[in-house]
């Protein structure tokens, strides 16, 4: 009786494939033709949410996490933070300095970075001012504007201990000055420490040149530190022996705390995680399976743990993270859940090889009180009405 089964299974897929098939692909015309640069579908619309300051030129745009597959981010929705621009930038006339307290002061094209030993690795970027206005309840309706100040992209470029070493950096040598050469020459203190081996002067994002709102043709990547550290289109590097406390590193990118003290290059990202289906703005069809999902990155690693509550944090269950689990980048993470219809509170919170867990927002205050407008890293809620909406847990 089996064998007579799928002998007929096998009669009707033959009879589907040359009858019923056919005939509906009879005047079907062809397909468009090839394309010099691929595109998305016309029926998948993603974008960047905008957001200005006192000029066109300043501002930033978010990436829309709740419509991301994966880890990484298409370039072309990696988050923007812009503080004059987007310089156009001819790479064959661009050039880098490397000067200050160096043995061989250093001038090179794109063609000599180019030259040297280049190494491509995944990594997260998140601005430090990402989910700033969490800090004073300013909580953003969804993912996208409450966490989408950070992306993960594979980056390729020169590690930088390579042209320091080819400089000759002096002893007395414990910071330099990284200036970028957009309009409002960004300047950033950056130590000279350990965890700065890792860094790159990345000049490929995802397989092709960075974009030229990425920093083309030359941008400066710590891994795991705040953005804004990583400074776009680059054109010096200064070593010298002390911070210059620049704008953007005393006025901005810095933290009052409630003491009236200042937490200064505060660079380390830490540990982060939000969800992102069901998140803000989406709606669940009804009761049944669903697939909680969500992404989970730490500035000191890799992350060892996510947890997801049901119930607005009396009971965590563990998530499964996808494999593999890369060093300082996006992770992501799921755990298969059964909605009942009824109103429910969800959050993710993340735990990385450290041992630092993620904390609660009222943990976050506590500590740093309300003054700052960066480095927020609090655990985000998200709350499931009875109709299949969802909204801001903290509205």
């Amino acid at each position: 009786m089996k064998r007579t089964n799928r002998r007929r299974v096998l009669q009707l897929s033959a009879g589907l494939g040359s009858g019923l098939l056919g005939k509906a692909d009879e005047g079907r015309p062809p397909g468009r033709p090839l394309s010099g640069y691929g595109e998305r579908s016309k029926y998948v619309k993603p974008a960047r949410t905008m957001r200005q300051t006192k000029t066109p030129q300043a501002g930033s745009s978010a990436t829309p996490l709740a419509d991301m597959y994966g880890i990484i981010t298409p370039s072309s929705l990696h988050y923007e933070r812009h503080h004059a621009g987007v310089p156009d930038i001819d790479p064959d006339e661009h050039r880098l300095l490397i000067d200050g307290l160096v043995e061989r002061p250093l001038m090179l094209t794109m063609e000599d970075i180019r030259r040297l030993p280049s190494v491509s690795r995944i990594h997260f970027l998140e601005c430090g001012g990402n989910s700033g206005g969490e800090w004073q309840e300013k909580t953003g309706p969804d993912a996208q504007r409450s966490y989408g100040l950070a992306s993960c992209s594979e980056w390729t470029g020169v590690p930088l201990r390579l042209v320091l070493k080819e400089a000759g950096v002096k002893p007395e040598a414990k910071w330099m000055i990284a200036e970028g050469a957009d309009a409002c020459r960004m300047q950033r203190s950056v130590p000279l420490v350990k965890d700065l081996d890792e860094a790159l002067l990345a000049y490929g994002q995802n397989g092709e040149p960075l974009r030229p709102e990425q920093g083309f043709p030359l941008r400066l990547l710590t891994p795991g530190w705040e953005g804004n550290v990583q400074v776009k289109w680059l054109r010096r590097l200064f070593v010298t022996a002390e911070p210059h406390y620049t704008r953007d590193e005393t006025a901005k990118y810095s933290d009052l705390m409630p003491d009236g003290k200042t937490r200064i290059f505060t660079l380390t990202q830490e540990a982060k995680s939000v969800v992102t289906f069901p998140s803000g703005g989406r709606r669940l069809a009804g009761a049944g399976w669903y697939e909680i999902t969500g992404l989970a990155w730490t500035g000191r690693g890799r992350i060892t743990r996510v947890e997801v509550t049901l119930d607005g944090g009396r009971e965590w269950r563990e998530a499964r993270l996808d494999q593999p689990v890369l060093h300082k980048a996006f992770t992501r993470f799921r755990l298969p859940w059964k909605w009942d219809g009824k109103a429910a509170v969800i959050a993710s919170r993340a735990t990385d090889e450290s041992g630092y867990v993620q904390p609660t927002r009222e943990e976050l205050i506590a500590v740093r009180g309300r003054n700052s407008g960066y480095h927020f890293n609090g655990i985000k809620v998200w709350r499931i009405q009875a109709d299949g909406s969802v909204t801001n847990g903290d509205a």
